[in-house]
Formats: C-alpha cells, sequence, structure tokens
C-alpha cells in the first residue's frame, strides 16, 4: 500500500523533544529516488548554557524545601525561536516541511490565562514568541517531573478508591505518582486557587509545543495524558471522580484527550511569516518523551527500550492491561491505538552520574569512561546507590549509601576510589533497572539504548553484563525526537492517504518500509562471567 502514496520529493518531516535540560530536533527527509526517509540533521537548545537569563540547573528551579521542582514556561517558548534560528542557519528549507510532531518530558504542565488564545492567533512576525506571550500564562513555573511536593495529595487520589493505590492503577495505569499531573494541578487549585481560577486552558509540555505551532491551544494525546493519573486507560476518556479531585472545572480546562496519531491543526501564521513554512503544513499531535521513544525505536517482542537520560527509564511493547500498583506504569501507545506500553522511571540518572563524574574524574567523561575500563566487574564487592533526587524506583529519599565488600555501610564522608566512585555509581544503577524489570516480569533477551549516555561504550558494556543480553544502538541517540518525526510522517500520511483501512495502521505499519537507514547496530555484547558477578 505505500508505494501508491504521493510524498513530495524532498519532503521534510520535523520531529522535537523538549526535554528536561533542552530542546532538540531531528529532521528527515524523504527521498523520491530511494523512496526512503533519510536523516538531514539534528540540532539542540541546552537551557542552561544558551539561555542562562533564566537561571535553571539542568533546565529546572528547585525550590528551598527540596522538593518543589519547576521550569520557566517562557525559557522552553524562547528555546523553540532559537532552535528554529539554528534549523534555518543549517540549512533546513522549512518551506519543504510538510508534517511536524515531536514529544515533551511527561507529567510536566502548563497553565494557559485568560487571554492566551488571543495572544496565540494574533502573533506577530518580527517579535520573538516570548515577547509576545509574556502575560499569557497564570502560572509562570511549570511544574515538572522532578516535582515530589505532593504526596499528601496523592494519599487522597489513592483514599478515593476501594482498592486504593491498586483502584487508581488499574484504572489510570499508575498508581498515584507526586510527579504525575493530576495531584500537580490539585496542588495549585488549594494553594493559589486564583490562580487557578484565571486558567482558561491546561496543556502538558507535549500538546503545549503544539499549541505554539499551531497558533491556537491543541487537545492532549492520548499517550501523554496516561501519565496524568487522569485518564481512564480502557476508554481512553478522564475518570470523573479525579476530575472533581483537581479541581472546578477540570474537564473544560483540559479538552478531551485524542489518538495520537490526529492532526491538530496546520503551522500557525507566525511561522509561515517569520521562518518560511509551508502554510500547508500539518502539525500532528506531539506525545510524552517516553512514548515517543518507544515509537522512534520499533521496539518488537522480547525487546526493551533502555533510555539513559536525565532520568534512566525502561520501557517495553505491549497488548495486555494489567496495571500493577507495586511497580511501574502503563501508559497508551501512541504508536499503535489498541496498544500499550509498560515502562519503569528511576530519577536519577544522567545528573548522578554527571555528579559523580565532577567529583571523581575532573569532569570529564572521557576520564569516567576510562574509570569504567580499568576497574573489574562487580567493583571488588564495592555497591553504591546515589540518590541526589527523592528516588521513584523504588521510592526512597535523597542519600548517598556505599557498601564495602562485606556488605558494611561506609560513613556518608567515606568515598572509594575515584575510579571505583565511577563504576559503583554505573552498576548500582543497572542493577537496579535489572531487579525492578524482573519484578515488572518484563522478558529481555536484547535491548535498544537510547539517550545520551548510549554513546558511552563502557557503560554499555556494563549494561550489557549486568542485563546478560545484547544492547544495540541507533545512529541517532535522540529516539524521542526521532520518534517525534516518524509520528509527523505517520500522521500525514494516513491523514492524505486515500485508502480508509490505512488509518487503522499501526506507526509500525506504517514507517518501515519507508526506514531501512535507521538500522541499529549490536554495541555491546555480554560477558557471560561477569553476568554471572551480577546475578
Amino acid at each position: 500500500f505505500t508505494n501508491k502514496m504521493e510524498i513530495p520529493p524532498g519532503a521534510l518531516f520535523l520531529g522535537f523533544d523538549s526535554s528536561t535540560q533542552g530542546l532538540k530536533v531531528v529532521v528527515l527527509q524523504f527521498s523520491a529516488a530511494s523512496r526512503q526517509l533519510e536523516h538531514k540533521i539534528d540540532l539542540a537548545v541546552n537551557y542552561d548554557q544558551e539561555l542562562p537569563h533564566y537561571k535553571t540547573s539542568g533546565g529546572v528551579h528547585r525550590g528551598l524545601d527540596a522538593l518543589t521542582v519547576t521550569a520557566p514556561t517562557l525559557m522552553w517558548i524562547e528555546a523553540l525561536d532559537l532552535l528554529l534560528e539554528k534549523c534555518k542557519a543549517g540549512g533546513v528549507d522549512f518551506s519543504k516541511v510538510v508534517a511536524i510532531s515531536g514529544s515533551g518530558q511527561q507529567h510536566g504542565s502548563v497553565y494557559w490565562s485568560q487571554t492566551a488564545s488571543i495572544s496565540l492567533s494574533s502573533l506577530n512576525a518580527s517579535q520573538t514568541l516570548h515577547s509576545q506571550l509574556q502575560d499569557s500564562f497564570s502560572v509562570p513555573s511549570s511544574p515538572i517531573w522532578m516535582d515530589s511536593s505532593t504526596t499528601a495529595l496523592c494519599r487522597q487520589i489513592e483514599a478515593l478508591f476501594p482498592n486504593g493505590a491498586q483502584g487508581v492503577a488499574q484504572k489510570t495505569g499508575s498508581r498515584a505518582y507526586e510527579r504525575f499531573t493530576l495531584s500537580q494541578i490539585a496542588k495549585i487549585s488549594r494553594q493559589h486557587p486564583e490562580a487557578y481560577q484565571q486558567t482558561s486552558r491546561i496543556s502538558l509540555v507535549s500538546s503545549f509545543m503544539a499549541s505554539l505551532l499551531c497558533g491556537s491551544v491543541v487537545p492532549i494525546d492520548d499517550g501523554d495524558a496516561a501519565g496524568m493519573n487522569l485518564l481512564d486507560l480502557s476508554t481512553k476518556s478522564w475518570v470523573p471522580e479525579l476530575l472533581e479531585f483537581g479541581g472546578e472545572n477540570l474537564a473544560e480546562k483540559l479538552g478531551q484527550p485524542i489518538v495520537s496519531s490526529s492532526v491538530v491543526g496546520s503551522i500557525s501564521k507566525y511561522f509561515v511569516d517569520r521562518y518560511g513554512f509551508n502554510p500547508s503544513c500539518s502539525v500532528i499531535a506531539f506525545s510524552g518523551d517516553n512514548p515517543c521513544s518507544l515509537v522512534g525505536l520499533r521496539l518488537k517482542e522480547d525487546q526493551i527500550g533502555i533510555s539513559l537520560g536525565t532520568s534512566d527509564t525502561i520501557f517495553g511493547a505491549t497488548r495486555l492491561l494489567s496495571p500493577n500498583a507495586n511497580e511501574g506504569h502503563v501508559f497508551c501507545n501512541p504508536g499503535d491505538p489498541t496498544g500499550y506500553m509498560v515502562l519503569l522511571c528511576f530519577k536519577n540518572g544522567s545528573l548522578t552520574r554527571e555528579h559523580v563524574r565532577n567529583q571523581s574524574t575532573a569532569g570529564s567523561w572521557q576520564n569516567f569512561s576510562d574509570a569504567l575500563a580499568c576497574t573489574p566487574a562487580g567493583n571488588a564487592g564495592k555497591i553504591g546507590m546515589y540518590y541526589l533526587e527523592p528516588e521513584i524506583t523504588p521510592p526512597g529519599q535523597p542519600g548517598i549509601f556505599r557498601f564495602n565488600a562485606e556488605g558494611g555501610l561506609l560513613p556518608v564522608d567515606q568515598t572509594f576510589k575515584p575510579e571505583e566512585e565511577a563504576r559503583a555509581v554505573v552498576e548500582g544503577q543497572c542493577l537496579s533497572m535489572l531487579v525492578h524489570s524482573r519484578k515488572l516480569g518484563l522478558s529481555v533477551k536484547s535491548i535498544i539504548a537510547t539517550g545520551g549516555a548510549s554513546t558511552n561504550f563502557n557503560l554499555i558494556q556494563i549494561l550489557s553484563d549486568v542485563f546478560g543480553a545484547p544492547v544495540s544502538v541507533g545512529e541517532i541517540p535522540n529516539s524521542a525526537a526521532l520518534g517525534g518525526a516518524f509520528k509527523a510522517f505517520h500522521g500525514w500520511f494516513i491523514a492524505n492517504h486515500l485508502d480508509a483501512t490505512i488509518k487503522k495502521k499501526t506507526l509500525a505499519d506504517i514507517v518501515e518500509p519507508f526506514t531501512s537507514a535507521f538500522s541499529l547496530r549490536v554495541a555491546a555484547t555480554p560477558n557471560l562471567d561477569n553476568h554471572k558477578i551480577y546475578e
């Protein structure tokens, strides 16, 4: 069926990823000669380095209580203009872009003011986005996934159901989590009622980015909505009693969730006039970063994805809807309307590795990698658990816990040798992933790794040894942005195809014939002697 589809020669498909530490884009181009999608360019904006006036650390602001974590909403907007300028300088011809989609860090929420719709629809191309949207938010700092300040509200959410946490999980795919959007909305509606009343609409980071591109507030897709503690996964509609808990008129503020492949609008006139986009360019619903990574990796049975980013996540595709309050999450699969994905999230990921790198290997990733290479598997029995942030899996408070070869807990101020510190943090993280993936019932025969740390061979080798499975990587480490570009192609394809049955095809069905250039390579195979040490 795919060979019958007329795709404009040289057509571009953009995939954005509005992540914790920066905004990224992957640009794919359709080659008429090969009838394949080809990787043209990928670019990024780092919030801390390129937008220092927002004074973020790791892209976020931390509250004095060490629990509240937010990000300036305007920073995300300014990053979009900056990234598009980079694309223009890099030779991207925006007039050839036929569709855009992307991802946003999951759970984060944006609160539009009463005047936001007017401002979005009347943007002046001679001025920057952020300068025109200064007054468009009733809450200027967006709560994000790293926040853990809503524990009491989470317990209240679970008390709404006879089965408590399991009741919430059976409905929404997860027990009530502090970082999930419902408890964050409830916190604002209770602590800042005036701001909540002044809120016209609430977006997730994903639908917020799509709204900027469309020039109007667009719906939330069901893939990302599943990470809110609000969506009934069996009906893909909001749960009434949870809406009521969140705040007055919450249903109206959220709007109805939509299928992830939906076209949410055409590109805003602002981007047509300022950057030269084609007015017919379609914007496909954005989704969460983890669901988009699932799409970007195109996981098959017995494969799991491991994203090594700000947080580390393990995920896989499934057709079974069997949530468990004790372990992990179940989300909707944005690439398959009848499927789901399972996920485990470990909050202490790359920022924790970076902390150990700075403390132990002079701030050099090369030195960090060399330290992994020169230390033995098992670290001579020295084990470390490094929690700079309150951990999600397993739930735990911040702290660094080091154990000697005899199993004794070391004093807080006593560290391992620098090279042992590097191995301890990586082995501790990988072992935690192994233990909890088994508790979730994941069968692992092969791993596809993504995220920034997936380019570190010595780290990937430890991951392979711990799991006893080969680890493959793609040529584009940002699977969320790549997944966004695939979503753009998929959504545009089914919207423009004349055969109505095409709309029932999964993203993998549609994209696979066009993606031979995006092959994986095996980056590490397990050393079975090392694997026995970890077992």
